[in-house]
């Protein structure tokens, strides 16, 4: 028996029929088709009702489509904004207290240059580094505090040199081997540095005190004048820092002075820069120190321009 479809329609009229029907349908929809391909290549606005009216009706689904992916776009931006949003406030927080500290050593040297151009016309400049090192370690245990840093003699590095990070000062050389330093922090208990208060000219001594630290004691006694939250810098005695570096952060109160928090935390460091001695008769000083037999009494001291070299205490 022969497939269905090889069926031939004999003599059926109504079959016969359906397949001329068919046929015509055919050739009359080519027909259509071409004319109405002729008619929009002749006249492409004819067909402008037709288009408006398909696209109005297919609009409001676009629309829909439209509203659901940009609110989606909204929900996924909204679920990472808030998984980022405490890295970023952290970094905000950082940008911010950099700036404060920035801000409030620019106040320090303003106040400086014009107190000194005004007495002396004196014009001073930033320090060039000697050296960038890493800070590869420090003590946190014992009451003495000490830092490691990954430059030394080769590099320039001298005993006295001040240690600074990006944000203020860390401490100062006390030991140099070929490639590597030994520091002394700013919160060791033989630590001291003499300060000021970066809005004025309130003097005061920063002394360590072993547990990370500083006892802000100032030289005259009477009214506190200091408050929670004043910054104190460098004020350039002595001769090792330059003025205006950024030290610590009052955060409390004594009768004598304050208890104050390091601007630049050694733990939360990583590299540092090593600037050279700021006054060239605080290195005579240093030198005539290390000639200096032990147990022999200290000589005058060079030149009356820096007296106050004992200030510091070198070990």
């Amino acid at each position: 028996m022969a497939p269905p479809s090889s069926r031939r329609s004999g003599f059926s009229k109504k079959a016969q029929y359906s397949l001329f029907t068919g046929y015509l349908l055919a050739g009359a929809g080519a027909l259509l088709g071409f004319a109405l391909l002729a008619l929009s290549l002749w006249q492409p606005a004819a067909f402008a009702p037709l288009r408006g009216a398909a696209t109005d009706v297919v609009a409001p689904v676009g629309t829909a489509s439209a509203v659901g992916r940009s609110t989606s776009q909204g929900v996924l931006a909204g679920i990472a904004g808030y998984f980022n949003a405490g890295r970023q406030n952290a970094e905000l927080r950082r940008e911010v207290e950099i700036a404060r500290i920035r801000l409030a050593e620019a106040e320090a040297v303003k106040a400086e240059n014009r107190r000194l151009k005004g007495l002396l016309g004196l014009s001073e400049g930033t320090a060039k580094p000697v050296a960038f090192a890493r800070l590869v370690g420090s003590s946190a245990t014992s009451g003495r505090r000490h830092a490691y840093i990954s430059a030394g003699a080769n590099d320039g590095v001298r005993p006295g040199m001040p240690v600074l990070s990006e944000r203020g000062v860390i401490g100062r050389v006390l030991e140099t081997g070929r490639s590597s330093a030994r520091v002394l922090l700013l919160t060791d208990s033989e630590s001291v540095l003499p300060v000021r208060r970066a809005s004025d000219n309130v003097i005061a001594f920063a002394e360590g005190r072993g547990d990370g630290l500083l006892r802000i004691r100032l030289v005259n006694l009477g009214v506190n004048p200091l408050k929670v939250g004043d910054t104190v810098v460098t004020s350039g005695a002595g001769g090792y820092y330059r003025p205006g570096v950024a030290v610590a952060v009052i955060a409390k109160l004594t009768p004598d002075g304050g208890i104050g928090r390091l601007v630049a935390e050694p733990g939360a460091t990583n590299f540092v820069a090593i600037e050279p001695i700021a006054q060239p008769a605080a290195l005579e000083a240093l030198a005539a120190a290390e000639r200096r037999p032990p147990g022999a009494a200290p000589s005058a001291t060079p030149k009356p321009v820096a007296p106050a070299p004992a200030l510091e205490t070198l070990d």
